[in-house]
């Protein structure tokens, strides 16, 4: 077996990626001319780095358990670390010392096994049984295959995915160029899609961008819908799949993009450590704000004319319309920030961050208000529950760390850890009314779960790491991405 340094490229193009690092996974791929490869993505699973890694560490712990006639030494080796799977020196020494404590052992009368025929099995075995195996869900919670559609057509890892917030129409963006809407009406036996493909202009004709739709966003009254990619334009495109306008001002990859409640700007937010907002109807720059050191990463409308921004500069800044500086800037995060969330009400402004914790910030105050700290790795994303008068305000963060937590954001306090997921949890969403959380981990496993109890509700394993959750609005279904090609949509319908 042997591995081509376009493979290795690939495999940490796609490691950066899959961690989050996306401005560094993009300057990597430039340089390592990664969109010229022929290595199909649909086909390298999930952590695959690591997983090789880990392999070959796990033949070198196996290599050093056996004897030179073939035999195994009977001892369970600690777990070994890559710097002395990499050291000549250090592989000896283990072994050395392996072979010093089985002779040890023979010489105080413990009989230690060897059977040269079954001696490769037995150390397999041994490593097998140091490896916790994944925890199965509860078969009464597994949601059937009759109530999932898996929908198919994407030929690369499909990132985002939003619903209409009209009609069941399910739109999804992926590392193929392309976005698509897929028709999900009642009267749909088979989900039609529309494909949207990203071009760019190059002599004279349209060519392919062969660059990852990297976010979406519908309007309102779903009669529109933007996206964002990394070739640095972003486009409008109307329900037909037709393309309506392409935004282009960006010098560079297109992080985040949102519109505004009344539908007639769109934000973005991009690489080039700039975010814009654009006229919908005239598809021109209104304003561009260049007050990050570093790339954008994340915005959200506050108002029609007020936004935050968070940057891999650790800043957060809330900018409007028409004003030359931020009207204010938030500071205490020590790494990046990754995702910005306003409550519904707008008064107070959520960020999470790689330095695992949560902040939640009032315009009325230069501190947060909340600083949360109970994850143990990076916190991906973050999602608020929406206005219920019945319950009370909720915070969902989904962090690397495989684990899911419920805030109570009145009393700054945790009030579910949940803990099923097996992998980094990507995405996290509220149904409607508030009553449940989906959550998508790289574990390929779709979690429902009760946000009063914090019990998980329903299950369904997909068949790829799953980046993107949502829910439709009438919260019957549940959309998934993910990182294989597929879409699956869940029917929660009893």
């Amino acid at each position: 077996m042997s591995i081509s340094s376009d493979e290795v490229n690939f495999l940490v193009y796609r490691y950066l990626q899959e961690s989050g690092f996306s401005h560094s996974a993009f300057t990597f791929g430039v340089e390592s001319h990664i969109s010229q490869s022929n290595i199909n993505g649909t086909l390298v699973p999930p952590a695959a780095l690591i997983s090789i890694i880990q392999k070959g560490l796990q033949y070198v712990e196996a290599e050093i358990s056996i004897n030179e006639d073939g035999t195994s030494i009977d001892r369970a080796l600690d777990s070994l670390s890559l710097i002395d799977a990499v050291v000549p020196d250090n592989i000896a020494l283990q072994k050395a010392e392996l072979q010093r404590q089985a002779q040890a052992n023979v010489q105080s009368g413990i009989k230690v096994e060897s059977n040269s025929a079954n001696g490769e099995e037995s150390n397999i075995n041994l490593i097998q049984a140091n490896h916790t195996e994944s925890m199965e869900c509860d078969t009464g919670l597994e949601i059937p295959a009759s109530k999932a559609t898996v929908l198919r057509g994407h030929e690369s890892e499909v990132f985002i995915c939003a619903w209409n917030p009209c009609t069941d129409l399910l739109a999804s963006g992926s590392g193929d160029s392309t976005a698509r809407i897929w028709n999900l009406a009642e009267n749909t036996s088979s989900p039609n899609q529309l494909v949207l493909r990203h071009c760019i202009r190059e002599g004279g004709q349209d060519v392919p961008s062969n660059k990852d739709v990297t976010s979406l966003d519908w309007n309102c009254d779903g009669s529109l819908l933007a996206t964002g990619s990394y070739d640095g334009f972003a486009r409008i495109w109307s329900t037909d799949g037709r393309l309506v306008s392409t935004l282009g001002q960006h010098k560079g990859p297109i992080f985040a993009l949102k519109w505004n409640k009344k539908g007639n700007y769109i934000l973005s937010a991009g690489v080039d450590k700039t975010t814009i907002i654009w006229d919908a109807q005239s598809g021109e720059c209104k304003q561009q704000f260049p007050f990050h050191q570093a790339p954008a990463l994340d915005v959200d409308w506050q108002n029609n004319t007020t936004f935050a921004s968070c940057s891999t500069d650790r800043c957060i800044h809330v900018c409007k319309l028409s004003c030359d500086r931020p009207i204010k800037t938030f500071q205490g995060h020590t790494n990046e920030v990754n995702a910005i969330k306003w409550d519904p009400s707008g008064n107070l402004l959520a960020s999470c961050s790689d330095d695992m914790t949560l902040k939640i910030w009032s315009m009325k105050q230069e501190s947060s208000v909340h600083d949360l700290q109970a994850h143990s790795k990076e916190i991906y994303t973050i999602k608020w529950s929406p206005n219920n008068p019945n319950t009370s305000l909720m915070l969902a963060s989904a962090s690397f760390d495989s684990t899911v937590r419920l805030w109570d954001v009145d009393r700054g306090i945790c009030i579910h850890t949940l803990t099923q997921h097996q992998e980094p949890v990507y995405s996290v969403a509220f149904s409607p009314d508030g009553k449940y959380l989906a959550s998508g981990s790289f574990d390929k496993c779709v979690h429902i779960w009760s946000t009063q109890t914090g019990s998980l509700v329903h299950s369904y394993r997909g068949t790829g790491g799953i980046f993107e959750v949502c829910w439709n609005s009438r919260g019957d279904k549940v959309g998934a991405s993910a990182s294989d090609g597929s879409v699956c949509v869940l029917d929660l319908r009893k």
